[in-house]
């Protein structure tokens, strides 16, 4: 089941470049939309959200977010994170206000466990995929879905119609998609060099050049 926890968030003014403000108080900017409420620009602090993320997939991490001045929590679940791809640094987030009676969309890790048995006889383990797009309602969201490829002999193909979803989700993907295969391992073939033997230097002069 998808995990729930709280985050505590502030609302902001600061928006556009203004925002290198935030970065020396150890903030990250944020926004939160979605039905039933107006865009709000928010803050988190870097700590809290970076621990958050140390343990959880934010593909269906479904967050209640303790808004400064506001009554009650609101879930969320995390749409969106932009990094910095110089520093890996996390530099927004987007929350998507999520309604818990209602189905959303969300994209889940897969975990692939067991060795193949394929792999024990010499064969080589591809995986195509390692996440997988559902659709389940926010309580019913695994964090993760287990994949055992242990039966997989060499030449065998698991596909997404054999993953089996936990109960009220469901999987949006390709069912013909090939999640991960077995295959034989590359034989070298010692190629031997071929040298052709020259033809023989004529010196001398042709009959008709006589």
């Amino acid at each position: 089941m998808a995990v729930s926890t709280v985050l505590r968030v502030f609302p902001r003014e600061i928006i556009g470049k203004a925002n290198r403000r935030l970065a020396h108080d150890n903030r990250i900017p944020a926004v939160l939309y979605g039905p039933g409420r107006e865009t709000l620009s928010l803050s988190v602090d870097r700590h809290d959200f970076e621990l958050l993320m140390s343990h959880h997939a934010a593909g269906s991490l479904i967050v209640e977010l303790e808004v400064e001045a506001e009554k009650k929590p609101v879930n969320a679940m995390i749409r969106e994170m932009q990094v910095s791809p110089v520093k890996g640094e996390i530099m927004h987030v987007d929350f998507l206000v999520v309604q818990m009676n209602k189905p959303v969309h969300a994209v889940v890790t897969l975990r692939f466990i067991n060795d193949p048995a394929g792999v024990k006889a010499g064969g080589i383990l591809t995986t195509n995929f390692h996440e997988i797009n559902v659709e389940a309602k926010p309580a019913d969201l695994p964090e993760s879905i287990e994949v055992d490829v242990e039966a997989l002999e060499v030449g065998d193909s698991l596909h997404v119609s054999d993953i089996v979803a936990p109960k009220g989700v469901t999987i949006l993907d390709d069912p013909e998609e090939v999640l991960a295969s077995v295959q034989a391992p590359r034989v070298e073939v010692e190629v031997e060099e071929v040298v052709e033997e020259a033809e023989p230097e004529i010196v001398g002069t042709t009959p008709e050049e006589e």
